[in-house]
C-alpha cells in the first residue's frame, strides 16, 4: 500500500525539517491509506503538517494562524447573517474523544486562550473530569472566518450516557448539524448508534469524524466501512482527524461552514425558544440555556414558559462563549442564556417553550416530556444527627437537578431517611457522590429498585417503588414491572458468554447481526430490575472490557413477581423486604437467611431466621441459643435434681422467647444491602 510519502515530494512536508525529527503523529501518517489521502486537498494536507510541526505546541496552527484565530475569536460578540450561523453538536460514545475535540474547537476559533487552555475546558465539574464523562451539558460561542466571511459557530455539548438520553434529544434539537466522532482504534459502538438515531430523528446533516487516526492501532479504512454498513452513512467525505495532536481541525471547521445548513430566517415571527439546559445559581436564580427557533428576545422583555404556565421579567440576555457575556438581544437561530430570577428549576424544565407574555406562540415546540425517575433507592445518614443536613442538601441538589425526586422514609434498622428517584444507575451514583463531598454526609444506600405497575381488582393501577407499600396478594390482580431494549455489541469470541449472561437475567433474545468481520451486535428484551445490579459490572469482567451497551425503555409487562419477607424471631423486617419474580425466590430468600445467620449476633435464647412468600416459608435458618451450664453445680446427687434445673433452665427460655427482642446490628444490614446487589 503507498503511503502519503509516495504522494507527494519529501520536500513538501517540512522545508529543512526531516520526518525523524518531527512529531509522531507526523510519523505515523504513512500508516493511513493512498484512499483516505484522496479525499483531502492539496491546502489541506499542507494545513495537516502546519498542525504537526508548527512553531505554537500542540495548538493546530501556526503562529500567524492562531493570531488571526484568536483576533477572530475576540469579535465574536459581533452580529453576523442568520445565513452565517450554524448550530451544531457532537455525538460520540464515552472515552472516544468527544470533550477533547471541544476543547481544541475552542482553542483554534481563538475562544479560549492557550493560557486559559485546559484538559476538558467545557467539562466544569470534579467528577466530570476524575470520570472522563460529560455528565452536565455545555454550550459554547464561537467565530470562524471562511473565505473572509466570519460565521457563528454554536456548539451544544451533550452528555453521552443513556441515563440523560432525553437531555440529549433536547440539545440536538436545537441543532442543525452534528459531528459523529467515532475512534479510529475502537470503531462504532452502542452509544455511537444511539445517539445517531437521535440526531437522524431530528433531520441533522451527519459529518462522519474519525479521531485518533495518529495511534498505532488505528484502522480508519476498516471504520469507515463499518460507520457506512451499520448506520448507512455515506462517509466518502469522512474527516481523518486527531483532536489531541490538532490533526483535521481546520477541516472540521470548514465542514461545519459548508455542509450544516442555516436556521431559518424567522425573526419576524413570535418568540419560540427551546429550552435545552438550566441550573441554579444561589444569587440569580435559575438560569436558563436556550435556543431561540422564531422571533426575538431582548433584555427586559416578559417572558413565558409555555408547559408550567409561569411568566418573569428577562433581567440578563447573553451568550455563552463559553463563559456567559450579556449581549441587549438574540434572534432566531443563536443560543444563549436568560436569568429572570426564577426561584425553581421545576418552573423552567428541560424542553419547555419560552414566548412572549403579550405576544405568545400559537403552539409550543414539540418534544417537551416530564423527567420520569426509573431507578428508587433510600438514602439514609450513618449518624442520626445529619438527617437534617440531607433534607437540606437535597432540596439543594434539586434545584440544580430537576430529574432527581425525594420523599421522607422511616426505617426501623436505620432510622429517618429519603426515599429517592433517579434517571438510571448512573444519575443515582453521581447524586450520592455529590452529596458526600459538597456537603461532607456520610450515606447508606439501600439496594436500588424499580417502579413496579400493580393492578388491583377493584380496577386501580398504583405505582410503587417502595416493597413495603405492595398491596396484600388479596388486593392486587397483576403486578407489572418496567422492561428495556438492550444492544450488547461484542466481539465474536464473546457472544456465548453474552448470551448467557442475558438468559439470567430472564432476558428474552429477539436478534443477532455481525456488524463487521469480527465484532456482533446482539439484542435482547429484559426487565430494568434484572439491569439495575451488578449487570454491567458482568458485562465488561465477562468480555474483558470489549462490549459495549445501550438501553432504552420499552414499556411495562405483566410478571409473575411476589414480595419477600424476611422474619427475624417472627418479626418481620422492612427494610429487608424485596419483591423478586418467583423462580427466583427461593435463591434469593436462601442467599439472605445464611447471610444474616452469619452476621447477628447469638441470643441467650433459639432464634428463628425465615423467608417468607406471604404466610408460606421458603427458606429457613436458626440460630443456637447461647446455654448456660447449669448442671456445674450438681456434683453427684439424685437425677431429679438435675431434671428439675433443667426444666427450670427451658421454662425460662420459652418466656424469654417470648418477650425478647433481637436487635439486628447496622453492620448486619449493610452487608445485607451489598447481597443483594448481587443476587436480585
Amino acid at each position: 500500500m503507498a503511503s502519503a510519502m509516495d504522494l507527494f515530494p519529501p520536500t513538501f512536508f517540512l522545508s529543512g525539517t526531516s520526518t525523524s525529527s518531527s512529531s509522531p503523529a507526523l510519523r505515523r501518517l504513512s500508516s493511513i491509506s493512498v484512499s483516505g489521502f484522496r479525499r483531502h486537498s492539496y491546502r489541506k494536507l499542507q494545513i495537516l503538517c502546519q498542525a504537526t510541526a508548527g512553531t505554537e505546541p500542540q495548538s493546530g496552527l501556526s503562529v500567524s494562524g492562531s493570531k488571526l484565530a484568536a483576533r477572530s475569536g475576540q469579535d465574536r460578540l459581533l452580529k453576523v447573517p442568520i445565513s452565517n450561523i450554524r448550530n451544531f453538536s457532537i455525538i460520540a460514545h464515552i472515552d472516544h474523544g468527544k470533550s477533547t475535540l471541544a476543547d481544541k474547537l475552542l482553542q483554534v476559533t481563538g475562544t479560549v486562550q492557550n493560557r486559559d487552555m485546559k484538559e476538558q475546558f467545557l467539562d466544569n465539574m470534579d467528577l466530570e473530569r476524575e470520570r472522563g464523562i460529560t455528565i452536565k451539558l455545555q454550550a459554547a460561542r464561537m467565530r470562524y472566518v471562511y473565505e473572509d466571511t466570519p460565521y457563528c459557530l454554536n456548539l451544544i455539548d451533550t452528555p453521552g450516557h443513556v441515563d440523560f438520553s432525553y437531555e440529549v434529544s433536547r440539545s440536538l434539537a436545537a441543532c442543525e448539524g452534528a459531528l459523529l466522532v467515532v475512534d479510529a482504534s475502537q470503531g462504532v459502538e452502542a452509544q455511537t448508534l444511539a445517539n445517531v438515531y437521535l440526531a437522524l430523528e431530528n433531520n441533522l446533516e451527519i459529518i462522519p469524524v474519525l479521531n485518533k487516526i495518529d495511534l498505532p492501532g488505528a484502522e480508519p479504512e476498516k471504520v469507515l466501512r463499518e460507520i457506512e454498513e451499520v448506520i448507512g452513512l455515506d462517509c466518502s467525505k469522512a474527516i481523518f482527524c486527531s483532536a489531541k495532536e490538532g490533526i483535521g481541525i481546520t477541516e472540521i471547521l470548514d465542514a461545519i461552514v459548508q455542509r450544516i445548513p442555516a436556521p431559518l430566517d424567522t425573526a419576524g415571527n413570535p418568540l419560540r425558544a427551546l429550552i435545552f439546559d438550566s441550573y441554579y445559581d444561589p444569587y440569580r436564580g435559575v438560569i436558563v440555556y436556550f435556543r431561540v427557533i422564531d422571533g426575538k428576545v431582548k433584555k427586559g422583555d416578559r417572558i413565558f414558559f409555555m408547559a408550567s404556565g409561569k411568566d418573569y421579567f428577562a433581567d440578563e440576555v447573553g451568550v455563552l462563549s463559553p463563559n456567559q457575556i450579556q449581549v441587549d438581544e438574540l434572534y432566531a437561530g443563536e443560543v444563549g442564556y436568560i436569568a429572570a430570577s426564577v426561584r425553581s428549576v421545576a418552573d423552567a424544565r428541560v424542553g419547555d417553550t419560552i414566548t412572549h407574555y403579550s405576544r405568545k406562540a400559537e403552539s409550543s415546540l414539540p418534544g417537551y416530556e416530564e423527567a420520569t425517575p426509573m431507578v428508587f433507592c433510600g438514602l439514609f445518614p450513618v449518624d442520626a444527627d445529619q438527617f437534617p443536613d440531607l433534607r437540606d442538601a437535597l432540596e439543594k441538589l434539586q434545584l440544580n437537578d430537576a430529574a432527581l425526586k425525594f420523599e421522607p422514609e422511616t426505617s426501623s434498622a436505620m432510622g429517618f431517611g429519603f426515599r429517592c428517584g433517579f434517571l438510571g444507575l448512573l444519575h443515582m451514583e453521581i447524586v450520592q457522590e455529590r452529596l458526600e463531598r459538597e456537603y461532607n454526609l456520610n450515606l447508606i444506600t439501600t439496594a436500588p429498585s424499580v417502579v413496579y405497575r400493580v393492578n388491583s381488582v377493584n380496577g386501580d393501577t398504583t405505582l410503587c417503588s417502595n416493597p413495603s407499600r405492595l398491596p396484600d396478594p388479596g388486593q392486587r390482580k397483576s403486578v407489572e414491572e418496567p422492561y428495556v431494549k438492550i444492544e450488547l455489541l461484542t466481539p465474536k469470541d464473546y457472544i456465548g458468554a453474552l448470551m448467557e449472561l442475558a438468559q439470567e437475567r430472564r432476558g428474552e433474545f429477539k436478534e443477532m447481526k455481525y456488524i463487521a468481520e469480527n465484532r456482533a451486535s446482539i439484542l435482547y428484551e429484559l426487565p430494568l430490575a434484572e439491569m439495575v445490579g451488578d449487570f454491567f459490572d458482568q458485562l465488561k469482567s465477562r468480555t474483558k472490557g470489549y462490549a459495549s451497551m445501550e438501553y432504552s425503555v420499552i414499556g411495562y409487562r405483566e410478571s409473575d413477581l411476589i414480595k419477600l419477607d424476611i422474619l427475624i424471631n417472627a418479626e418481620m423486617v422492612e427494610p429487608l423486604s424485596t419483591i423478586v419474580h418467583r423462580d427466583k425466590a427461593y435463591s434469593v430468600g436462601r442467599a439472605l437467611t445464611q447471610k444474616l445467620k452469619e452476621l447477628i449476633p447469638r441470643q441467650m435464647f433459639k432464634v428463628p431466621i425465615q423467608a417468607c412468600i406471604g404466610s408460606k416459608v421458603i427458606a429457613s435458618e436458626a440460630l443456637s441459643a447461647i446455654r448456660k451450664d447449669v448442671l456445674a453445680k450438681c456434683y453427684g446427687g439424685d437425677i431429679s435434681r438435675k431434671k428439675k434445673l433443667l426444666k427450670k433452665q427451658a421454662a425460662g427460655k420459652k418466656r424469654m422467647k417470648a418477650i425478647g427482642r433481637v436487635d439486628v446490628p447496622q453492620e448486619a444490614f449493610m452487608a445485607v444491602l451489598k447481597l443483594e446487589r448481587e443476587v436480585l
